[in-house]
């Protein structure tokens, strides 16, 4: 049974696991919180599924509460719109990930929320929608033209902002994974690009570059 709570009590218990040496660190990176990400995950698991709750944390603004709410919220319960709207005011990339990863790859307007989003000016609005081109690509590709794809990809990378650059950087190599007949092709754009050929990686990592993500996770696929 979920545990009753109200947003200024949660507000309050998100305050205490506060780490402004966590906040320093994840504001390299574009976010503006300092909870452990596990005891975040530990908060919203004690409070199991309450989409009011999350709606209200999220009306907040506070990005810690954002974080939350989108733990415990019920994603089928938001209409096309509200997902387009909480995108759109995401505000940090951590935000942004979690919104399309936990709510919009789960709803049921995200195949209409794919094209519009794709097609949006805004390139962080269109990294959304390349974010669910490349779920649909590893699950549902059936009607997808991944030669057109390919073809927009090998036109815009180069160019693209870095978080559009990056999430159809990762629709490239998934192509090149899922889709045997179109992997020299995404290897081919991916090296004559060099697109994060030289992106630091840590060690155990696989390299983002797509020609070296593509020929690893294929190995790895292949059992070799």
């Amino acid at each position: 049974m979920a545990e009753t709570a109200t947003v200024d009590e949660v507000l309050a218990e998100l305050a205490k696991l506060e780490d402004p040496k966590m906040r320093a660190a994840n504001a390299k990176h574009g976010d503006d919180h300092g909870v452990n990400l596990g005891k975040l995950r530990a908060v919203a698991k004690r409070l199991k599924t309450q989409q009011e709750l999350a709606v209200q944390l999220w009306e907040t603004g506070d990005t810690t509460a954002k974080l939350l709410a989108l733990l415990i919220c019920r994603p089928k319960a938001f209409d096309r719109d509200s997902v387009d709207v909480m995108l759109r005011a995401a505000g940090t990339p951590k935000v942004h990930d979690w919104l399309v990863s936990y709510v919009a790859k789960k709803s049921p307007h995200a195949e209409q929320l794919r094209l519009a989003w794709s097609a949006d000016p805004d390139p962080v609005v269109a990294s959304a929608g390349w974010a669910l081109t490349t779920e649909r690509v590893a699950k549902t590709p059936d009607d997808l033209n991944l030669t057109e794809l390919l073809d927009i990809i090998e036109s815009e990378l180069k160019d693209a902002p870095d978080r559009l650059q990056w999430a159809m950087n990762h629709c490239l190599a998934q192509i090149g994974i899922e889709h045997a007949e179109h992997r020299a092709r995404a290897i081919d754009i991916g090296e004559r690009l060099e697109v994060l050929k030289d992106y630091p990686t840590p060690p155990n990592c696989t390299s983002p570059f797509a020609p070296i993500w593509i020929t690893e996770l294929v190995r790895r696929k292949d059992g070799k």
